[in-house]
């Protein structure tokens, strides 16, 4: 791993680089780093340390500095576009603004804008917020709900002046291909696998996709109305202290879509069964139905609209259609999920499909 910076940021000395487990993961560069840097106003800077979390196409570093406690982040490729990243920054100065739990950005120090661009790559630097991740209980599940719903509620007269991202785990244009890849992409990295085993797997999975997609077309998906939601709601991107929420973080898939979109995700990532979280093949089938329903009853009490019939019908195949696409994408990309084969992972899904789709 890099040392220090091979030249100090202009607003200290050289600051301690801390080892962890980089693997697989981007990095800054020395360079990159102190320049970077130079375009703060931080305090005198003490420590870096690597941070670990989130897309490994992120890299993220911890900063202790004189002002405080940062968090510098280079968006990943195919996020890093400045009118997305322009996007998410006044969906957070409009949250922030009105007292909802976010990481605060932190302005550059010329010109204070929430982002910097360097050679053609994009930064943020956001005040560092201290916590622990939501726990898979029902309490925390509809604390989530109430947030999602009062992020919506909030976020109704937002009028962001960048074009925002559009698109959902919804009727993804490809799909059946896409899910019929899986077999070739895995066999890669694990070719002694049974062939045929694996593509009735992906049949299976493109069968009970178009299934859900229609289902949720029949409950009236088109003429939902459209909201600024935030993408990625799952308990990692909330932080706790005690039963309260400090922070919701990463708004970097922030998109205007049916709010259903946010709250099927939402429902699912806080109700999913999991043991090992490294070994997916002994977690049971099923969700957790309490979860389920504590989110959905904080998302009502949070957002002061429930959901209509309509969207309740739709809920639980979005939900399905979210956990297919949601898990196939990354393994038809790289022959796994993050480190977990993708043989393992995709028997979970089908499992877990099976279940919702009953």
């Amino acid at each position: 791993m890099p040392g220090p910076p091979d030249e100090p940021p202009s607003n200290g000395p050289a600051p301690t680089v801390s080892p962890h487990d980089s693997s697989h993961r981007e990095q800054f560069g020395r360079y990159e780093l102190a320049t970077v840097l130079s375009h703060y106003e931080l305090g005198r800077i003490t420590s870096i340390r690597r941070f670990p979390r989130g897309s490994r196409r992120s890299p993220k570093v911890h900063i202790t500095a004189g002002d405080g406690e940062f968090l510098l982040k280079r968006r990943a490729p195919g996020r890093d576009d400045p009118y997305r990243v322009a996007f998410a920054h006044a969906i957070q100065l409009h949250l922030g603004e009105r007292g909802f739990p976010i990481a605060d950005l932190i302005g550059t120090r010329v010109e204070n804008n929430s982002l910097l661009q360097l050679e053609g790559r994009t930064y943020e630097m956001f005040r560092f917020c201290p916590g622990r991740h939501a726990s898979r209980t029902a309490s925390h599940a509809r604390r989530a709900g109430e947030l999602m719903g009062r992020m919506h509620r909030l976020l109704v007269d937002c009028r962001p002046t960048f074009d925002s991202p559009v698109g959902s785990y919804h009727d993804v244009p490809g799909a059946g291909a896409t899910i019929r890849s899986l077999p070739d992409r895995i066999l890669a990295r694990e070719p002694d696998l049974d062939r045929a085993e694996l593509r009735r797997t992906s049949a299976f999975l493109v069968e009970v996709y178009e299934e859900a997609t229609e289902q949720v077309r029949v409950a009236g998906f088109r003429s939902f109305g459209r909201e600024i939601i935030h993408g990625d709601y799952h308990p990692g991107n909330l932080l706790f202290r005690g039963e309260e929420i400090a922070a919701l973080l990463d708004f970097d898939s922030a998109r205007i879509e049916p709010r259903l979109v946010d709250v099927a995700n939402g429902a699912l990532q806080f109700a999913m069964e999991m043991t090992d979280p490294t070994d997916p093949r002994d977690w049971p089938d099923g969700l957790d139905g309490e979860r389920i329903h504590a989110f959905v009853g904080g998302y009502d009490a949070g957002a002061g609209a429930a959901l209509d019939d309509r969207e309740l019908d739709a809920l639980p195949w979005l939900m399905l259609e979210g956990l297919i696409m949601e898990s196939v994408i990354p393994i038809a990309n790289e022959g796994r999920f993050a480190r977990i084969p993708g043989s393992a992972f995709l028997d979970m899904i089908a499992r877990k499909a099976e279940w919702l789709a009953n």
